[in-house]
């Protein structure tokens, strides 16, 4: 969130009446232990209540709502022993349903506020104690077992629902087949064990099965195709599309169960194509393939384990020439991308934790969470645009990977600066995308040397485009400063008078710095011969919408113009 969207929340929040089970005011600080406690507290209360999101705030009086201000600061604090006050608290929470940590200026007084997720299908414990609030007052769940019931009941996990009509017979030989080899690949020291086993004591075992009855998670993982007619209404289909540049469809496939088999189908149909990359320093170019396999496999099984069955929506793959998009219906559980990269401790929340637990039996996902910060891992490795998570609807997420380099200067970068954490670079990817960042990730950019220009329009830094030699490319970005093209203006008016603004704009517009969009780089003309209007240098002989541009002295006396402040296009 911005500073605005920030302050329109905390505005919201001071004008509750009280505290509640989902709202804490802080005067300054806590010790690290009781923070933690709140953090669970604030989580399990959120579940109960049904709030998205629940918040502790910093600086601002509980009672009267005043605002204090305050120096706590997460970020320079330590946990337990040297561990940053973050990391101990996201390692002490299980399971670890994500918090943020918001900083900025309200009122004139600086702020902090904790966002804390809440908890989904169980209590959330802080270092093996659960909490609840009470009224205004935090205390421990286990007093209150109605209330941890409740939590535990909050939502019934659908994959784990047995399926009355469903039997053994509704599986697929070859599906069970290939479960029981990912099983043992996963669990090499049982596999003499797992060859004694039959089929129905594997599935018990790989905990598909529940006393022998079908799960639902089984016939999405293991069904025959025709059992996907046992789970309607939901609906368990993959659809792959293939579009073209003009977004027109050309082919299409869709895939029900088994999953398990079937994913490999989906990834046969993508046309990964070889591009040539030419690395810093050799003239021999990279053969790599548009995608990395194991990134598409990592996508699409995460779309599976975390797809919102009860919306009855398709997970869907779109194949166009430079850019696969995954999407799968159900909000992303961890609020944001962000989170799941920033913090060590993996975020433990499925939307379907029995699918999800099997598919880890099968090697399909990983259950400690690190797949995603992975994928982005591996982009990088391979000097490709970062992931893109659009998570602007709120029950779809969509996850788009770029099968071609987007800025040559940003990849070449990436092989040059190695030292380059996760972090800068996936900020760095936004700014190649042309993609917002907050003013504060501007200046992280900036103390890092590897961006300039004027906030939000920035580029790389000329120390960066001179290692990767893009120093061409560097100055067309950034332009020249105010008084070189002021000093064009002056010229083209004193020897070509009386000049339009459209001789002006075809002056100088493909001279102005090409990160700025058509529409800046027209207001960038209009300020310039306002300054030039102002300082008495030129004046408009015509009117605001046709003016006629002199040199002063020429017509009417200078400073006389009333037609130099608006409408000059």
């Amino acid at each position: 969130m911005n500073t605005a969207e920030l302050t329109a929340l905390l505005d919201r929040l001071r004008a509750e009446p009280r505290e509640t089970e989902w709202l804490e005011f802080k005067a300054n600080r806590l010790e690290p232990q009781v923070l933690g406690e709140y953090v669970s507290a604030l989580a399990n209360s959120a579940c109960l209540l049904g709030k998205p999101r629940a918040y502790l705030v910093f600086g601002i009086q509980d009672g009267s709502h005043a605002v204090m201000g305050t120096t706590f600061d997460p970020q320079a604090e330590k946990g337990k022993g040297t561990q940053l006050l973050s990391l101990w608290l996201s390692l002490g929470l299980h399971p670890n349903v994500g918090f943020e940590t918001h900083t900025f200026i309200y009122q004139g007084k600086r702020v902090l506020l904790f966002e804390v997720h809440p908890a989904f299908d169980r209590p959330v414990l802080f270092y093996g104690t659960a909490y609840i609030r009470d009224g205004t007052s935090k205390t421990e769940l286990a007093k209150y077992p109605e209330k941890e019931r409740a939590i535990w009941n909050r939502r019934v996990d659908w994959s784990a629902v047995v399926c009355e009509q469903a039997t053994l017979e509704d599986l697929d030989p070859l599906a069970v087949e290939k479960a029981r080899a990912q099983f043992t690949t996963k669990f090499a020291t049982q596999a003499a064990m797992v060859a004694g086993w039959d089929d129905a004591t594997f599935l018990s075992k790989a905990k598909l099965t529940i006393r022998r009855s079908v799960t639902n998670a089984a016939l999405l993982l293991l069904g025959r195709p025709e059992s996907s007619t046992l789970l309607v209404p939901r609906v368990a289909r993959i659809t792959w599309l293939l579009k073209n540049e003009r977004n027109e469809e050309l082919d299409y496939q869709h895939f029900g169960p088994p999953f398990l088999l079937n994913v490999d189908k989906v990834l046969a149909r993508i046309r990964n194509l070889t591009v040539r990359e030419l690395p810093e320093g050799t003239l021999f170019p990279v053969e790599l393939t548009q995608y990395d396999p194991w990134v598409i496999r990592e996508a699409l099984h995460n779309c599976i384990a975390h797809q919102d069955y009860g919306l009855r929506g398709r997970v869907q793959v779109v194949e166009t020439p430079d850019t696969l998009l995954l999407t799968n219906v159900g909000g992303f559980l961890p609020g944001r991308v962000e989170t799941v990269i920033e913090q060590d401790a993996p975020l433990e929340i499925y939307r379907n934790p029995f699918l999800a637990e099997a598919m880890v039996h099968f090697n399909m996902i990983d259950t400690q969470g690190g797949g995603i910060k992975r994928m982005f891992q591996k982009q990088r490795q391979r000097f490709f645009p970062m992931p893109d998570y659009d998570l602007s609807e709120p029950e779809r997420v969509k996850v788009t990977l770029r099968g071609r380099v987007l800025d040559e200067r940003y990849t070449r970068m990436l092989m040059v600066r190695t030292d380059l954490d996760l972090g800068l670079i996936m900020l760095l990817d936004k700014v190649q995308k042309r993609q917002h960042i907050s003013a504060d990730d501007s200046k992280r950019l900036k103390a890092a040397s590897l961006v300039e220009g004027r906030y939000p329009n920035l580029l790389v830094a000329s120390r960066v485009a001179a290692a990767v030699g893009e120093k061409a490319q560097h100055i067309r970005d950034r332009g020249f400063d105010s008084q070189y093209y002021q000093d064009m203006i002056v010229a083209l008016v004193r020897e070509h008078q009386p000049v339009a603004r459209a001789d002006i704009d075809r002056l100088l517009l493909d001279k102005l710095p090409e990160v700025l969009t058509a529409a800046q780089k027209l207001n960038r003309i209009h300020n310039l011969l306002r300054r030039l209007a102002e300082t008495g240098l030129i004046v408009n002989e015509g009117s605001r919408r046709w003016p006629k541009w002199v040199p002063a002295g020429a017509g009417r006396p200078a400073g006389r113009s009333k037609e130099t402040n608006n409408d000059q296009r």
